[in-house]
């Protein structure tokens, strides 16, 4: 999975969210707001994203078991996916 094209995180008014910039993202049409740990994961997310490398990485950073970050990371990935950030 990698990040569509055109899609970056800005912070908007002190609140982190993912806007479409360029002709890519002008269906798109909306703000997608995102919580510290999502922002976090996006930013460490490369051009490839590796669901076992960044629940690795989210459970080095925050206090948190990987059991419970595997699945925080496989959630957010599908929500990525299902609002099209995100693609195969």
């Amino acid at each position: 999975m990698k990040k569509k094209d055109g899609f970056v995180l800005r912070e908007v008014c002190g609140e982190k969210v993912i806007i479409g910039e360029g002709i890519d993202a002008v269906d798109f049409g909306k703000l997608i707001s995102m919580n510290e740990t999502a922002a976090w994961l996006w930013e460490q997310a490369d051009s490839e994203m590796d669901a076992e490398k960044l629940t690795k990485a989210l459970v080095g950073e925050y206090d948190v078991e990987e059991a419970v970050a595997a699945h925080d990371v496989r959630a957010i990935l599908e929500e990525w996916r299902r609002i099209g950030i995100v693609e195969d």
